[in-house]
This record gives C-alpha cells, sequence and structure tokens, in this order.
C-alpha cells in the first residue's frame, strides 16, 4: 500500500514565492527608476528590460540593423536567458519568474479568500471559494490558441513597426512603467478584474511570450513526471493547478505548464508527482 501523508504548503511553495517576489521587487524597481526625480522620463521605462522586446524587435533588427524604439540590445541579453532557462525547464519562467505571473497569482489568492475560500488545505481539502472560476472546456481550449494569434500577429508587425507593436497595451507597461495614459489605465484595470476572475487569465489566453515559449515544454529535460501506480486520482492537484491542467501521464510534457510545481507539493501520496531530470 502507497504510503499517505497530509501535506499543507510546503518547501516548494515557500521557495517559489520567495523568488517570485524577488523579481517582482526587482521589476519594481526597475519601473519606478525612470521615473524619479532628476532622471529623465523615458518610453522605454519597461520596455528595454523585457524578454518579449527581444522577440518584437527580432526581425527588425534581422532587416534593418535597428532595434524597436524603446528597446535595445538588453533584450536580446534578457530573452537569451530566459531560453536558456526554458531550454532546461520548459515555461519555468512564467511559473517562476514573470512578475505578472505573480501579480496573477496574487490576485487569484485574494478573490478566492474574498469569496470564502480558504488558503491553504485543511485536511486534504480546500474551503470552495466561488472566484476563481472557470471557463466552459470548449471556449477554454480554443481561447488557448489566441496567444498564438498574437504572437503571430506581433511578429508579423513588428517588420514594419516603429515601436514594439504591443507598447501601447502591454501589462507589463500598465503596471510597472508609473506613466498612465488612459488606454494603459484600462489595460491595467481589465489585467487586474481578469486575474481575479481566472487563475491565470493572461498566462493562458493572451501572453505571446508564454506561446514563444510553450514548445519547450517538448524538449526540456527538467519535467514533471506522474506514478499512475499510486495516483488515487483524488483531483487535488487538478483543482491546484492554476493552468487548469489534468495531472495524466500524457499531460506532463502540455504547452500550457508553466513548471510551478503547485501539482508536485499537493500530492498527498509520496513520490506520485515528482520533478525529475531526463
Amino acid at each position: 500500500m502507497a504510503k499517505t501523508k497530509t501535506k499543507e504548503r510546503g518547501s516548494i511553495t515557500k521557495v517559489r514565492g520567495i523568488i517570485q517576489r524577488m523579481f517582482l521587487f526587482v521589476t519594481v524597481l526597475l519601473g519606478l527608476r525612470h521615473v524619479m526625480p532628476g532622471r529623465e522620463s523615458t518610453g522605454g521605462a519597461f520596455d528595454a528590460f523585457c524578454p518579449m522586446g527581444g522577440i518584437e524587435t527580432f526581425f527588425h533588427y534581422v532587416t534593418t540593423g535597428h532595434t524597436l524604439k524603446t528597446t535595445n540590445l538588453l533584450n536580446f541579453a534578457i530573452l537569451i536567458g530566459v531560453l536558456g532557462v526554458s531550454l532546461l525547464s520548459g515555461r519555468s519562467f512564467c511559473g517562476w519568474m514573470c512578475p505578472l505571473g505573480t501579480l496573477q497569482d496574487m490576485f487569484a489568492g485574494w478573490a478566492r479568500r474574498l469569496s470564502g475560500g480558504s488558503k491553504r488545505h485543511i485536511r486534504g481539502k480546500r474551503r470552495k471559494a466561488k472566484f476563481p472560476i472557470e471557463l466552459p472546456p470548449k471556449v477554454d481550449k480554443w481561447a488557448r490558441y489566441l496567444k498564438y494569434l498574437i504572437l503571430l500577429v506581433v511578429l508579423i508587425a513588428s517588420v514594419q513597426a516603429i515601436y514594439p507593436p504591443l507598447h501601447k497595451i502591454c501589462p507589463a507597461r500598465a503596471v510597472f512603467s508609473f506613466q498612465l495614459t488612459p488606454l494603459l489605465a484600462s489595460v491595467l484595470l481589465t489585467f487586474i478584474f481578469t486575474s481575479m476572475l481566472i487563475k491565470r487569465f493572461w498566462c493562458k489566453y493572451l501572453c505571446p511570450l508564454g506561446a514563444a515559449l510553450a514548445i519547450f515544454n517538448k524538449i526540456a529535460p527538467l519535467r514533471v513526471t506522474i506514478d499512475n501506480r499510486k495516483c488515487t486520482d483524488c483531483g487535488r492537484c487538478d483543482t491546484e493547478c492554476p493552468m487548469g491542467i489534468e495531472a495524466i501521464p500524457e499531460n506532463m510534457r502540455n504547452l500550457e505548464c508553466i513548471q510551478c510545481l503547485e501539482c508536485v507539493e499537493t500530492c498527498a501520496i509520496e513520490d506520485t508527482v515528482v520533478l525529475k531530470l531526463g
């Protein structure tokens, strides 16, 4: 008989939370750095530090030898770093480092607690909350293709662009530039609302960077595996997954997985859902 044990939020959640907040803190500092008194305010307050900027300016740089406005070669350096992490561990950048992902997790947690849900598992169960909700399966399935369409449009538009195609509507700029236009304010409010309504809404349906990194889930050697012989089909891992992925063997290289390891952390059966190299 498989050895069982009840798990509360453990070491993985704590370490991930620390790393997420470190990257969020640094990102906030980078945004503030450009708007503090005594410094020239520039439109690239956040753009120059965003890996998506490297993707947006790539084709323009290849064809003209120049980067798009508000981006520079630093975008390429950061993008290379993100790609290196992705080669090893898939979309782990989304689950551990992306500041927008961290904010979405925070907003979803607030929504859950404000709507009556519990913060932690209690004897293997979480008190049910009204929010966040999930889209109907068929709608959810097709909506997830939107981010790939957005990525394609961005790549095509970037060839003849002057500014990054997402410059005026990027939620990262809305959150971290601290220079809100009416349009960016609308983007910010929409980002907060959708994050509280549906877990990882931006990541699931709209993020072009997540779309670009998704393919690495198929080749990265560091990945989550599940032992079906020990699994009791309790459903805890499915409930906790912020990306709404069913934890079955054929889904362990799912393009949507952000390697957050919530499934590993929440599983009540030892050595059933684990992170492995190879």
